[in-house]
């Protein structure tokens, strides 16, 4: 086995056989509340009947939930949809040094693998977190380089966390969670020219179809190449040209990346959330958008690559355009999901203001950052200064702020109140004897199937 994928499984596997630290089990739950959340907020969408409509044609075994849905299918779909619409509206978790959304694909692996493994609620968080903190390592890594060149790490990375926790939950030993990764660093999958488009979530739950698969392999015999991930030609060199494997193995224990992950206050590409806290400060102080002669955002840089689609038309490529989420703060006076409809992209108003915004990139301007400038057709000039996002690590949501935005996500499709029974069994996992009350909260009611 090779050195790396060697000492990665020994980290790893030393941290499962021991309690989580208290401040990472906390995150744990943070992460696995909003991700329980955003995967029942979308679980509707045309993507997961797609899906699900997939999986229906070709008579797959009914065994594993879809969070939100009251259909089961077999692993793969299950891990498909679930990790598909965990991710769509780009409403999950976000490690920012990486851009790594982690969360989804590992809750994805959970909702397929434990109908048959029956962890522990404790086993299950455990094998959530370091399914999570595996592949926040592997980004740390490879970065910035691998996402600079096109990949969407969320996808590349995302399959050697979920082989992680596939391995945890199926109870491998150490060696056979290290041949798991190896078999799992050759299965990525994902390329930035998907976002904006329903190919970009599939990246997560193929992550999580991927890792289960490389972990049933293990399990089975199959074995990868010893230095897949140092070799010239294997999966980090082959990423990345700035490769730091001290990142990866280094301070198992002590350094944890779980503990650098946000959670998004809009439904967007979080480098777009400082321009939208921008829009927000601003529109109480313009009484009609009409008035508007122009706006200036001076912003990062990779606020223009990632998110600089000015026109967009429709929900899904207004995610990815920091001038839509301007506009639509200003027209509306706030941005959620609802900002984010295809009709209400395509309106003549925010049409309008985001023909009147122009991007401004300056490299002195830090990530979570945003300075914007509204010229108004009197002449006059209104200004703010975000110095960091709502969201962000230095002004991360509150728990009381987490737990609004999952009641707007999950009430709202599974009725009044779910969301604070979901959020009292993610709160009470370290006792829980398996998962079947925490799934059965993410089914729809009887009442709601015939409604």
């Amino acid at each position: 086995m090779s050195s790396i994928a060697a000492a990665f499984a020994h980290g790893l596997f030393a941290l499962a056989q021991r309690p989580l630290p208290v401040p990472v089990a906390e995150e744990a739950r943070r992460s696995l509340i909003n991700v329980i959340g955003t995967s029942i907020g979308a679980s509707r969408h045309p993507g997961v009947d797609a899906i699900l409509a997939a999986a229906a044609e070709l008579g797959v075994a009914r065994i594993a939930p879809v969070p939100g849905r009251s259909e089961k299918v077999d692993l793969h779909f299950s891990a498909l949809a679930t990790g598909f619409a965990g991710h769509l509206d780009d409403f999950d978790d976000t490690h920012l040094a990486t851009v790594i959304h982690p969360a989804a694909s590992v809750l994805a692996v959970l909702t397929a693998l434990a109908p048959d493994t029956r962890p522990t609620g404790a086993a299950a968080l455990s094998a959530f977190t370091l399914g999570c903190e595996a592949q926040l390592r592997v980004g740390v890594s490879i970065s910035p380089e691998h996402y600079d060149r096109g990949w969407h790490i969320t996808g590349t990375c995302g399959v050697i966390g979920c082989a992680v926790t596939a391995a945890l939950l199926l109870g491998l030993d150490e060696a056979g969670l290290a041949q798991a990764v190896a078999i799992a660093a050759s299965m990525f999958v994902g390329q930035r020219e998907a976002f904006g488009t329903m190919t970009k979530p599939y990246h997560p739950g193929k992550a999580a179809a991927n890792g289960i698969a490389a972990a049933r392999l293990a399990q089975q015999g199959q074995r990868a190449a010893d230095d897949i991930f140092e070799a010239a030609g294997g999966y980090s060199h082959s990423l990345s040209t700035k490769v730091d494997f001290e990142l990866m193995n280094g301070a198992f224990g002590e350094r944890w990346e779980l503990l650098f992950n946000t959670y998004k206050p809009y439904p967007c590409g979080i480098v777009a959330h400082p321009a939208i806290d921008a829009g927000l400060a601003l529109a109480p102080q313009i009484d009609d958008v009409q008035s508007i002669e122009s706006i200036t955002l001076r912003c990062h840089p990779l606020v223009p690559e990632l998110m600089g689609n000015p026109q967009p038309k429709d929900g899904l490529q207004a995610r990815f355009s920091a001038i839509h989420g301007v506009a639509a703060a200003l027209c509306d006076g706030q941005v959620g999901l609802a900002q984010y409809e295809d009709a209400r992209v395509v309106q003549d108003d925010v049409t309008a203001v985001r023909a009147l915004t122009k991007l401004a990139p300056d490299a002195s301007v830090n990530r979570d950052e945003v300075f914007i400038a509204a010229t108004l057709k009197d002449g006059s000039v209104i200004e703010h200064h975000v110095e960091h996002a709502r969201g962000s690590l230095a002004r991360p949501l509150t728990d009381e702020e987490l737990m609004h935005k999952v009641r707007l996500l999950v009430d709202s499709q599974l009725g009044d109140g779910v969301a604070a029974r979901l959020a009292a069994a993610v709160a009470a996992l370290d006792t829980a004897a398996n998962l079947d009350a925490l799934f059965a909260l993410c089914a729809p009611s009887e009442e709601l199937n015939h409604a």
